[in-house]
């Protein structure tokens, strides 16, 4: 395995998994461990069970979590990388700030930002999705976890063409919104591209996608993508200006950021940026803004 060497600083996942560790936290995932062709000890990330007792074992080992379950077909996320975006915003809203109230945008049926924010900060959480089997997931895993317990409300957004009306209630305030949001602009395209991603990292050798852990349809298109989604989080984010003090999501492209920067100009907000985050060959980035 690459040395993760990039992460931020507080990220539990920096240098390479030890197995040993994980293994004895979550047996289970014995099963899946051995060496791969370069010799080193691992599991085959293209195996979706065994990423998924990865998963079991590193939120165990790292964040006090007993239980874990998605269903077939949701996304199952890279930890390491959702684990840099819950410390980055740390750092914008202040690391050590007390009592930071969170809005996670499509928290999906995984709750891993709940998660990491709950156990490495402390942080309580209101997290939204227009899937209703996601949340009732996400539901269960705030259930049977008694770090998440009390901190972390669900909430479904009815319509789908929203993304803050009918989530943010005129008493809520927030410290800071997060939201992964989907990058495909149709089922189609999100398809062929991970067929792309699959066989350039096989070196062709794949004959078909497999989607048991791919993701469902909410969480990877939407009309327009992700540059249209995001434009529509801007316009929708003036309503809430007063309820929310920092607005963030991940960018996956790179070249939807001038639009998205202009969108920000055009409503006038008080301040804006963009902060990077690095995972071996990986480059993404946290777009941020406040009115």
């Amino acid at each position: 395995m690459i040395e993760k060497t990039e992460l931020h600083k507080r990220n539990k996942h920096n240098g390479r998994y030890d197995f040993d560790k994980l293994m004895a936290v979550y047996p289970a995932l014995a099963q899946y461990v051995k060496p791969n062709k370069y010799g080193t000890i691992s599991v085959d990330f293209f195996d979706a069970q065994a990423v998924i007792a990865l998963n079991k074992a590193l939120l165990m080992s790292n964040y006090g979590i007993t239980y874990w379950e998605i269903p077939p077909l949701a996304l199952c996320p890279p930890i390491p990388g959702r684990a840099d975006y819950i410390h980055y915003i740390s750092d914008l809203v202040g690391e050590g700030k007390k009592n930071v109230k969170c809005l996670d945008i499509g928290v999906g049926a995984s709750c891993i930002y709940p998660i990491i924010g709950c156990s490495e900060y402390g942080w309580t959480f209101v997290g939204s999705d227009i899937d209703s089997e996601s949340l009732e997931f996400a539901q269960q895993i705030v259930d049977n976890n008694a770090i998440l317990k009390d901190k972390v409300e669900l909430r479904l957004q009815k319509n789908p063409s929203l993304i803050f009306e009918g989530v943010i209630s005129k008493n809520d305030f927030f410290d800071v919104v997060i939201c992964n949001p989907p990058f495909h602009d149709s089922q189609d395209s999100a398809q062929k591209a991970g067929f792309r991603k699959l066989q350039n990292l096989k070196g062709g050798k794949v004959k078909k996608l497999d989607l048991n852990f791919g993701g469902k349809s909410s969480e990877l298109w939407c009309e327009g993508g992700e540059l249209q989604f995001l434009s529509n989080m801007i316009s929708e984010s003036i309503k809430y200006r007063s309820q929310c003090h920092w607005f963030t999501s991940l960018v996956s492209k790179e070249s939807n950021i001038d639009s998205l920067c202009q969108e920000l100009d055009r409503v006038n907000v008080a301040e804006y940026g963009t902060i990077n985050m690095q995972q071996g060959n990986k480059i993404s980035r946290i777009l941020a803004w406040r009115f």
